[in-house]
């Protein structure tokens, strides 16, 4: 690994994404080369699949917001109930295994039967289950739901990665693949305005919001038209077709024996799991709880000031959420910009060690709103940051007869252990820590998961570095 300083970093930094060179090293202004090199297929190739994951992280975010809210209609208990904390966190795990499992399974039959197809079906899945969870009466059917829209999810990222780069030229490409990360921010962000203005609404009408959580599950239903334009509009990369003579005679699982046969594909597997997997456990059994820790600190917070609790708290969660995303695509801008000047493996270990530090700082130090109006942006972007990275590295690791269930099992092993990550901070929470005073079980639980971030930072060491090779 070459070597690199931290004000050395600081200076490439300061060229924007769109400033990126070519092969050539030639620098252009406004508008990048390596968007004059993208043809209008390819340019509805990244629009499509921008949307798919742009609707996928929308169905995550929405969840993220209203998991608590649902419950507590659901189950009729408290927000800061210890059977309602437990609930959510057991609703998460199960969403995260039926997402594993999906992305598992839809990976090797997109490398089977054709990618886009199967992208297609993933999408129409997971709207379909999303718009039913606005229906359902108990928090049982809450989570069976939440696992079946889970399977569809699955498949979006491992397919919708392999389409881009597969599609796009190499000079267009991880800048390409970067921006579908950051893209997928604006459908988090969405997420967050429809629900602040959702709460808004029904205050003003003198209303009840405590079921406002059903009207946003009904708007993820829309990704189905996605679907549509993902079957008629796309068509399977030159590279899947000339293999598809030979699939036919193969299982539907042969790639996955291709992919842990051969030495170096296994190499690459590996890396790519301990990448993945630290990333999204970090960013789901983690981060994500620190929503639940806000419920608490804020109502303590307005409590104090006897302001009107429900409607302050709701407000300052949705303003925190929407400031994390942006501070989480410009995270995502500047570590796709990091992993292209100083390459893969350096970015990698930077990017890491940066999550690791500022996930432990807000957990220990989050107490106001205020507070969180500049915390969470911050762990916001050292999180997300990482899943750019993920997005980029994850097709270069493998060739195309099996990228799509290499980068479906390295991404997908990540939400299998965030399952059980889930169900080991839920321990932490409320058996290791529970004796203690809310919120420092949340805070205590939360602080001890957050080691899962040395294993991405080891994993980076022993990565391959591939910056600007092709695809095999």
């Amino acid at each position: 690994m070459k070597a690199f300083s931290v004000a050395r970093s600081l200076r490439l930094l300061r060229k924007p994404l769109n400033d990126w060179p070519d092969q050539s090293g030639a620098r252009y202004g406004v508008r990048p080369r390596w968007a004059k090199d993208v043809s209008p297929y390819q340019w509805t190739v990244f629009a499509v699949v921008c949307m798919a994951w742009g609707f996928d992280s929308l169905d995550q975010r929405v969840f993220s917001l209203t998991r608590i809210p649902a419950l507590v209609s659901l189950m009729d208990q408290p927000s800061d109930s210890i059977l309602v904390q437990e609930y959510a966190k057991i609703a998460t795990a199960t969403f995260l295994l039926g997402w594993g499992i999906g992305g598992l399974s839809f990976g090797a039959i997109g490398d089977r039967f054709g990618r886009v197809r199967v992208l297609a079906s993933s999408i129409f899945g997971y709207a379909l289950c999303t718009g039913l969870t606005a229906l359902v009466g108990t928090a049982n059917e809450f989570v069976a739901l939440r696992f079946a829209t889970g399977l569809g999810i699955g498949g979006v990222f491992g397919l919708g990665v392999t389409v881009l780069a597969e599609a796009v030229p190499i000079s267009a490409r991880p800048a390409m693949l970067a921006w579908m990360q950051i893209l997928s921010l604006v459908a988090n962000v969405a997420a967050g305005f429809i629900k602040l203005s959702l709460d808004a609404l029904l205050n003003s009408a003198t209303e009840t919001s405590q079921d406002s959580w059903r009207w946003l599950f009904a708007v993820g239903g829309l990704p189905a038209i996605v679907g549509v334009f993902a079957f008629r509009g796309l068509r399977e990369s030159d590279s899947w077709r000339r293999g598809d003579a030979e699939r036919r005679s193969q299982g539907i699982f042969r790639s996955y024996l291709d992919l842990f046969v051969s030495r170096s594909e296994r190499r690459g597997l590996l890396v790519g799991v301990g990448l993945s997997l630290s990333a999204i456990v970090g960013l789901w059994s983690v981060g994500e709880y620190a929503i639940d820790l806000q419920d608490i600190v804020f109502h303590t917070y307005y409590q104090s000031i006897a302001a009107d609790i429900p409607r302050n708290v709701a407000s300052a969660k949705s303003i925190a959420f929407i400031l994390q995303m942006i501070g989480g695509a410009a995270g995502m801008l500047l570590f796709a910009n990091l992993m292209r000047r100083i390459g893969r493996r350096a970015a990698f270990v930077a990017g890491f060690a940066a999550a690791f530090g500022a996930t432990i700082f807000v957990f220990a130090s989050l107490s106001t709103p205020l507070q969180a109006y500049w915390m969470m942006p911050l762990m916001g972007a050292t999180q997300f940051g990482l899943t750019a990275g993920v997005a980029i590295y994850l097709p270069e690791l493998f060739p195309t007869s099996v990228r799509a269930t290499g980068v479906s099992f390295a991404y997908n092993v990540g939400r299998f252990v965030a399952a059980g990550g889930g169900l080991v901070s839920a321990t932490l929470t409320n058996h290791v820590f529970g004796h203690l005073p809310a919120p420092l079980p949340l805070r205590y639980a939360a602080i001890s998961m957050s080691a899962i971030f040395i294993i991405g930072l080891l994993s980076a060491f022993a990565a391959p570095e591939t910056r600007d090779s092709p695809l095999r």
